[in-house]
């Protein structure tokens, strides 16, 4: 995003904050964030217009950038329960075969924002795949209030197997190294700590903020980990204690990044919740990590 054309997650009232993040994930309605907005300051309407996605303003790496190849992709759901949907992009040049990173989206669908982001870590070498469990339903509508709606209606056994067959897509893509990294946000950081415990095959995973898998089957992750936090999160954060325990107990490799004064949320610099410094550094060890364990 451009030099802050807006203001930042410390410009709000933290009861504001919470209420946004209530309304992103569907605890409260519209009507239900602007009843709350009002008694804590005027203006309720553009606080939601404020606290929303601008995806222009933040777009790093145009669809159409040279350096890279992209198209969308279909795949066949398991068990012949329709179809499933996402974006691939890879580099349009690459000496050697490349490793392979899948991308889990937020609770709004495949985004703007998440296909940008797709983008970002195919221009650092990787074979990006982010599939779109709204693609069942027509895919991402194009505006964030039908998304939330639309993803309320989601199947979400079947999202979570279709997830699990894009892995497979992305393994048979050709001019990979078989070696499989993952990452998500919200919505898709908790995906990929589940997903985590079912692909014996996944070898570094970065959840950014989300909500922890059950305990009793933290013991089948093989991934080394990196588990990005927010520092104000109190729904998410709740569940990182027993997560925590149970990676101990089990013995898994991981490291925490949970970095102070941030909201749910800092990753996504399309909004104010963004934290720059947070987001850069948090990147950063997520590419260390994927250098690390991906590359051959």
């Amino acid at each position: 995003m451009s030099d802050r054309s807006r203001p930042s997650a410390h410009a709000f009232d933290p009861e504001v904050l919470r209420l946004f993040d209530q309304y992103v994930h569907g605890f409260i309605d519209r009507r239900g964030f602007l009843a709350g907005a009002t008694r804590c300051a005027a203006g309720a309407a553009g606080l939601l217009a404020a606290l929303s996605p601008r995806f222009a303003e933040a777009q790093q790496v145009r669809p159409d950038d040279a350096r890279l190849a992209a198209r969308r992709v279909e795949f066949d759901s398991p068990d012949g329960h329709g179809k499933g949907g996402g974006y691939l992009v890879r580099p349009a040049k690459a000496e050697g075969k490349l490793p392979l990173v899948l991308v889990i989206h937020e609770n709004r669908g495949l985004n703007p924002h998440i296909e940008d982001v797709t983008r970002r870590l195919a221009l650092e070498g990787y074979i990006a795949l982010a599939p779109d469990a709204l693609f069942p339903l027509g895919g991402y509508p194009g505006d964030e209030d039908a998304a939330r709606a639309l993803f309320q209606q989601l199947d979400q056994s079947k999202a979570f197997a279709d997830f699990i067959a894009a892995v497979g897509v992305l393994e048979r893509e050709p001019g990979g190294n078989g070696r499989l990294g993952m990452t998500g946000f919200c919505y898709g950081g908790l995906i990929t700590n589940r997903l985590a415990t079912r692909l014996p095959q996944l070898r570094a995973a970065v959840p950014f903020y989300g909500a922890a898998p059950p305990s009793e089957d933290v013991a089948r992750i093989k991934a080394e980990l990196l588990v990005v936090l927010a520092a104000n999160d109190e729904r998410v954060n709740a569940s990182w204690p027993a997560y925590r325990e149970a990676l101990d107990a089990a013995g898994v490799k991981y490291a925490l990044y949970q970095p102070d004064g941030t909201q749910h949320g800092f990753n996504n610099d399309t909004t104010p919740r963004y934290d720059k410094a947070a987001a850069s550094e948090a990147w950063q060890r997520m590419l260390a990590l994927f250098d690390r364990r991906l590359r051959a």
